[in-house]
């Protein structure tokens, strides 16, 4: 039986309605879902050992024989405890099986096992829980899956198999990209990372498997290079800047002047400018948007600033009014927090034409808000909106010039990929004044140690801030807790003091109500998830601990880090871990070494590949499925390459691949 890859997963025999609600829980809907639900790792069979001192954090194989099995224990309604002894030339190894009885009683006395699992050392042998059981028979490589409960590595085994088997998997890749790689034909590249002869094998796979998910993704967003390419835009000549230059109270930078200057050379192009302005946290990116709002104004422009919260609007607003409204700028703001009657008259101002500068949340999106001439549009924090959301925004111009900004510094190399229909300017120093902050990676053992410092800078009138990875307990891991940890040490630790408690699920008034207080000096320590990664610029706080700092990719940590140093005194950042893990600690050393967020962000891409450097929020990006791809920069660059040339060349020559582009940049927009 044949099957094409948009088949639903119940095409496959044996997958009824109970399967396809497992599978949809792995995002698996398709057959072609199926398919690509790639191993994340495999089990080497032919290597079996028995450690007599095990890393409890690692899984490992054993190869054991079953000599005893004990009747299941029911320990509680929906928990019955199942055990078997196995022995290995001597050694002997305790197995635990919870529930699972259907898997203790294939299990037969005298017969060899391989047993896969993390190992625990107990006085005279190891203890496994649960583990992965396979005939002592088993040779080779063996797949590991990505699971959800009651979907097992069997099942997934066979029923890719299955599918593959009478699957029609057309050809993705041009022939002479694939000729010019070396790749295989593209049904062989899936059965071999399913079921590999070798390492080698795998690892090819992988590799031609990796490009393709690049160069589609990387097709879809230079189709749109292509199409701002060739699209006139708003003529809106360099005007001179003096005026505004003489406004501000500091000197810009080199970056802010360079960035400054591509984008008044994009504007007086012609063309429409797609340009990303990227730099660390503080680096002045506001300021590059004040400048680029004056000159479009001087043109009889007018400028649209969306960011993701209302709380950023609010900031942008103040700090946009005091440097442009002497210069007869007009700024007014439009959030969805706004009263009806005061959203009805900015809209109004704007469709008549009387505002320069609007800043605003997803509200700017609506059908309702009008511009007279929009020449400009500026998105804050480009990562927490799709590719969609900024299109929607400049379709309320003719034409407008786009720039987006982003303090999320990554390697140009990857920027160009992740945003490939944009322009990139980095500025990558910060402005005078701004300190570095003092970053110590400390175990739990000196938390008392660390929050002696934080009321040390409450009481010379500093903030703080105290971040958890959760806002409740559930039961699941030891990880703090923003409400349950707030209730302790505000009655400890920092009675006394003014504590505020901030997280996502607070109303959006809420969270402008709390920081608001927070950055009037109301509220002395806020302790938050990582909601304040985006907030308002509080100067004087001055020191910030992060609870769990493990859960936290470097980048994102950077980014909260950014929260202090703000001002002029010195500040610090407390990492909390107890975590023992060798590649944890060095993650977590980088964070002590370097307050560079560029570097940060490279030594992030290469311990934990790109996904951490966007965290789960990220909008306008795929998940990549191989997902080691795009930290290889020399793969990235050998993807751009063919993607272009497969551009230039045209892609209505490939219908499966027009497909695959149009496709993924539906899903784009809808991120």
């Amino acid at each position: 039986m044949s099957y094409r890859l948009s088949d639903p997963i119940t095409a496959l025999s044996g997958v009824g309605p109970a399967g396809e609600k497992l599978y949809r829980k792995l995002g698996v809907r398709t057959l072609g879902d199926l398919v690509t639900h790639y191993p994340r790792r495999y089990l080497d069979c032919n290597d079996p050992v028995f450690p007599l001192s095990p890393d409890e954090d690692t899984p490992v194989l054993i190869r054991a024989t079953v000599i005893r099995k004990q009747a299941g224990q029911r320990l509680r309604r929906g928990m019955t405890v199942y055990k078997a002894s196995a022995e290995a030339d001597s050694h002997r190894l305790e197995i635990v099986i919870f529930n699972a009885r259907y898997a203790f009683e294939k299990l037969k006395i005298g017969e060899e096992y391989l047993f896969y699992g993390k190992a625990s050392a107990r006085l005279t042998y190891l203890e496994m829980t649960n583990p992965l059981i396979l005939s002592g028979g088993t040779t080779g490589l063996l797949p590991i899956y990505p699971l959800t409960a009651g979907l097992g590595q069997f099942r997934l085994r066979r029923d890719i198999a299955r599918a593959l088997e009478g699957l029609i998997v057309p050809e993705l890749l041009p022939f002479a990209v694939r000729e010019k790689q070396g790749f295989l034909p593209r049904k062989r590249a899936l059965q071999m990372i399913h079921s590999p002869a070798s390492q080698k094998e795998a690892d090819l796979a992988r590799r031609q498997l990796s490009f393709e998910e690049l160069f589609v993704y990387e097709l879809a967003l230079l189709s749109q290079e292509s199409a701002a390419a060739r699209r006139a835009g708003a003529v809106i000549d360099r005007p001179d800047l003096t005026p505004f230059l003489e406004r501000l109270p500091f000197t810009l930078t080199d970056g802010q002047r360079a960035a400054i200057s591509d984008c008044l050379t994009d504007m007086a192009s012609g063309r429409q400018m797609h340009r990303l302005i990227q730099g660390d946290v503080g680096c002045g990116k506001t300021m590059v948007a004040a400048a680029l709002t004056y000159a479009a104004a001087k043109a009889g422009y007018q400028s649209a600033c969306m960011t993701p919260t209302e709380l950023l609007a609010r900031q942008h607003l103040e700090t946009f009014q005091k440097v442009l409204s002497p210069l007869s700028v007009r700024v007014r703001l439009l959030t969805g927090g706004m009263t009806a009657a005061e959203k009805r008259a900015v809209r109004q101002a704007l469709a008549a034409g009387e505002v320069d500068l609007v800043i605003g949340t997803h509200a700017l999106l609506q059908d309702a808000t009008r511009f007279a001439r929009l020449g400009l549009v500026i998105t804050d924090e480009q990562h927490r909106f799709g590719v969609a959301q900024r299109a929607a925004l400049a379709e309320k111009g003719d034409a407008p010039h786009l720039a987006v900004m982003s303090a999320t510094p990554i390697p140009r190399t990857l920027a160009l990929f992740c945003y490939g229909d944009l322009q990139v300017s980095q500025i990558t120093e910060l402005p005078g004044g701004r300190k570095s902050v003092a970053t110590y990676c400390v175990s739990s053992r000196l938390r008392q140690r660390a929050f002696a410092l934080i009321r040390k800078e409450l009481d010379q009138g500093n903030a703080a801030y105290l971040v958890c990875p959760r806002i409740e307990e559930d039961g699941e891991e030891a990880l703090t807790s923003v409400l349950q940890y707030a209730e302790q040490v505000s009655k400890t630790a920092f009675a006394g003091y003014s504590v505020g408690i901030l997280h996502g699920q607070l109303k959006a008034s809420e969270k402008d109500m709390i920081m608001s207080a927070f950055a009037a000096g109301e509220i002395a320590l806020l302790i938050a998830t990582t909601v304040v990664e985006v907030g308002v610029d509080v100067p004087r706080a001055t020191v910030m601990l992060v609870e769990n700092a493990e859960r936290y990719g470097l980048s994102q940590l950077h980014q909260l880090r950014g929260r202090v140093g703000r001002g002029d005194k010195p500040s610090y950042c407390i990492l909390l871990s107890d975590h023992d893990g060798e590649q944890t600690k060095r993650r977590l050393q980088i964070m002590t070494e370097t307050n560079d967020g560029f570097k940060v962000a490279e030594e992030d891409l290469k311990l934990r590949g790109p996904g951490e450097l966007f965290g789960e929020a990220q909008h306008g990006l795929p998940v990549f499925r191989l997902g080691e791809g795009a930290a290889d920069l020399a793969l990235l660059e050998l993807t751009q390459s063919a993607a272009r040339a497969t551009l230039a060349e045209g892609l209505a020559a490939y219908p499966a691949l027009t497909a695959a582009v149009a496709e993924l940049y539906e899903k784009l927009g809808q991120a």
